[in-house]
């Protein structure tokens, strides 16, 4: 079967799902992603989920278009709220600020599992995600920093181990987008800038300038 093509994000997500796992792909949109699972074999079985009728439409076009609709279930509904407890492993949750993402994780006790493998796509709020993360007993496995459509993101890939811990600042802005390639340089750069807007209305104003001077430094031990 023919598997779409999909940008820099979503093939960085799609390289995180574990090859054999059932997976979800929860705000699906367009589909690329779950009929990508589906069409390349990594995935025997895939739910794409979205809360809008219309993209869900689209998305069962796609995967009849590409023959794998036995394989995709396409649901309509909130959040991880289309999900039952042990109907998948990898979990994606894409188009989300990481505020929102961290509120969907937290709505969804299933997934509080060991072995559970949750990847993130959010286009901000990174950092507060990275805390929820560890906050709730996830670890970070790795990060993929890309860049798509003029813009610079990370993909954030998690698995349950229940242990909980509180991360520090640096951690937490930076987690572990520090690669030797020019998307991690373009993503820390902007994190330290971001972050050193922010310093400027904040009380413990010194600490943020000092935490932006740190990922500054990481951006240019990335180039």
């Amino acid at each position: 079967m023919r598997a779409p093509h999909l940008d820099a994000r979503l093939a960085a997500a799609a390289a995180y799902v574990r090859p054999g796992s059932a997976a979800a792909d929860v705000g699906c949109d367009h589909g690329k992603l779950a009929a990508y699972l589906a069409a390349s074999g990594r995935c025997p079985r895939v739910i794409a989920s979205d809360v809008r009728a219309q993209p869900l439409a689209r998305a069962r076009a796609l995967c009849a278009q590409l023959g794998v609709q036995a394989l995709v279930d396409c649901r309509l509904g909130d959040g991880l709220s289309v999900l039952r407890p042990g109907e998948v492993q990898d979990i994606v949750i894409a188009g989300v600020s990481g505020v929102t993402a961290a509120q969907m994780l937290a709505g969804a006790p299933f997934a509080f599992e060991k072995g559970t493998r949750c990847i993130f796509v959010p286009p901000t709020k990174h950092g507060v995600l990275r805390a929820h993360l560890a906050q709730s007993g996830f670890a970070l496995v790795d990060e993929t920093p890309v860049l798509a459509a003029g813009r610079v993101y990370t993909v954030l890939c998690a698995e349950y181990t229940g242990e909980a811990r509180q991360p520090g600042l640096y951690e937490c802005a930076v987690g572990k987008a520090e690669k030797r390639t020019e998307s991690a340089a373009a993503y820390l750069a902007r994190v330290a800038a971001l972050t050193e807007k922010y310093a400027r209305g904040a009380e413990d104003c010194e600490t943020y300038l000092a935490l932006a001077r740190q990922v500054k430094e990481a951006a240019q031990r990335c180039r």
